[in-house]
């Protein structure tokens, strides 16, 4: 899983296109960011800027549209509706995939301690990364807005977590903190906005009030009548989708609407999802339904139909998806390049890709047979009887496949690194210390790709061993290929791990990885020659 952080910076400026322009500018020449929206507001005289990219990026991208805004934005003359205590009033980092809410607080933390010392600027802490509970929430810290900052900041018990203690007027302060993802999700009433209200009310953690809580944990929610739609909405904001997600919260709203004798005419999301939240969905329909799906093309499709995203505009995965906005064949340029083109690389006159490329190549090619001799076999009349077995397998061989393919750009990459180490100054006692540290770091990351190639293979033999006892027998010496191409695959990223672990000097590690990688490429040999048995004991 790609690691993704949203960042959501809010700046007190919605009327200058020339200073909103500055800042988007800013966060898109940041190497690893991805700028994804801009939304500027005149009357609250406030633009929220929406990025994502990796951990590293993001708190770069973050740091750059901070110091554009303290050249361009002066408090004294800034007046608006909304709510502020500062030019960049919030910077939350919120994670999004591969990565923890406790990773999103230490981010948040990079970036306070960073812009404090560099721009000399107050910063506090607010919401995951903040531990005091009075001042935990962003109306507790804006209480008396920008305005009543010049008397707060110099209070000990509203000292900023970073930076001076003291009134900066042309700038104010700024909050930081983490927060889970917040998804904007509307479901259609085909009835009145009473109607949609009151089971908005239901649903809603909050309820109608005190002793009457609502259905759904962190879920806000009101009604209202859409006039361009014809229809009325529940308005919902989902502020941990993992708690309440999307789902979830329209079988609810459908369940509330049935009991009012109201109908439901699908949803729809406003602006963008993790693919994880759609994923949720997608099992929680396969399960309900019992059905068979294993590419996530098809669990979008099947959620987008049960969730009726297409019914106000065409939902379009590429567009409201964040992981599939951010898909660039540049991620993955070995994996992405042709297979004549990938050949002609490997027999190029350089070092890499190399060895741990290809057995990544060969796994996952020797899976993907297992794969689809599975699927050719599954749905066909005259192989009804192992339906059961081939729903059971196809899943974890296709994730399987989709894990391995990553690991051909993965090793060169491991490579690379420990080259760079290499390349790295070694005049002074503290240079060679930093290099010698890079370079176990490097030789370590060249040993675990390969180790983690052995393990997804490692993990799908007993899938492969009952393709060859259930799959269709015309196909057999695909298997017979695939089981062959999996165990030279597992054995060729040994022979990766092998050779790259004489330099390792932590003794535990080498002990630890050698048992485990010996275990493994043991026992791709009895497994692929115990499918292969198999195999020919079917016959023709």
């Amino acid at each position: 899983m790609r690691r993704i952080v949203e960042c959501v910076p809010n700046f007190s400026e919605g009327r200058n296109p020339e200073i909103i322009e500055a800042i988007a500018d800013s966060i898109r020449k940041t190497e690893g960011c991805t700028l994804l929206d801009v939304d500027p507001g005149k009357s609250t005289n406030r633009t929220v800027y929406t990025f994502v990219g990796s951990p590293e990026a993001v708190v770069e991208g973050a740091l750059n549209s901070a110091r554009c805004a303290r050249r361009l934005i002066d408090m004294r003359n800034q007046h608006g509706e909304h709510p502020r205590i500062g030019a960049m009033d919030v910077c939350p980092f919120v994670p999004v995939s591969g990565v923890t809410m406790e990773e999103c607080v230490e981010l948040a933390k990079q970036f306070g301690k960073r812009a404090a010392e560099e721009l000399g600027i107050p910063i506090y802490l607010y919401e995951e990364a903040q531990p005091l509970e009075y001042r935990k929430h962003l109306p507790q810290i804006r209480e008396g807005d920008y305005e009543a900052l010049p008397t707060r900041i110099t209070k000990s018990e509203w000292k900023p977590d970073f930076g001076p203690a003291k009134f900066i007027p042309e700038w104010g302060a700024t909050c930081t903190g983490a927060r889970f993802f917040l998804i904007a999700y509307n479901v259609n009433i085909l009835g009145t906005s009473q109607q949609a209200h009151r089971i908005a009310l239901d649903m809603r953690e909050a309820g109608r009030g005190e002793g009457e809580p609502g259905l759904l944990k962190e879920c806000k929610a009101i009604g209202w009548q859409v006039d361009e739609y014809g229809m009325a909405q529940i308005s919902i904001n989902l502020t941990n989708y993992k708690v309440t997600p999307p789902h979830v919260a329209f079988e609810e709203a459908r369940r509330l609407a049935a009991v009012l004798r109201v109908g439901v005419a699908g949803s729809e999301l406003v602006g963008l999802i993790p693919l994880e939240a759609m994923l949720f969905a997608a099992d929680y329909y396969i399960e309900k339904e019992n059905l068979m799906l294993a590419g996530d093309d098809q669990k979008i499709r099947l959620v987008a139909e049960r969730l009726g995203l297409n019914s106000v505009s065409k939902f379009e995965p590429k567009k409201r998806i964040i992981e599939y906005m951010l898909e660039d064949s540049n991620s993955e340029p070995l994996a992405s390049l042709s297979v004549r083109d990938f050949i002609n690389s490997v027999a190029a006159r350089t070092s890499a890709p190399g060895g741990g490329s290809v057995s990544a190549l060969l796994a996952g090619l020797g899976t993907a047979l297992g794969t689809m001799v599975s699927q050719l076999t599954y749905g066909v009349r005259k192989f009804e009887n192992v339906d059961s077995e081939m729903r059971r397998i196809i899943p974890p061989l296709h994730n399987a496949v989709q894990k391995l393919i990553p690991m051909i750009d993965a090793d060169t990459n491991a490579f690379n690194d420990y080259m760079e180490a290499i390349r790295l100054p070694k005049d002074t006692p503290e240079q060679q210390k930093i290099r010698a540290e890079a370079m176990q770091n490097g030789l370590m990351k060249a040993i675990n790709v390969p180790l983690t190639t052995m393990r997804i293979g490692d993990a799908i033999w007993e899938q492969m061993l009952d393709c060859a006892r259930f799959g269709n027998i015309a196909s057999k010496s695909d298997v017979e290929v695939g089981a062959r191409a999996l165990e030279v695959g597992i054995w060729g990223a040994w022979r990766n791990v092998l050779i790259n672990m004489p330099g390792i000097t932590d003794e535990t590690f080498k002990k630890k990885v050698l048992a485990e990688s010996e275990t493994i490429v043991k026992r791709a040999a009895e497994k692929c020659k115990e499918t292969l048995a198999i195999l020919d004991g079917r016959g023709k």
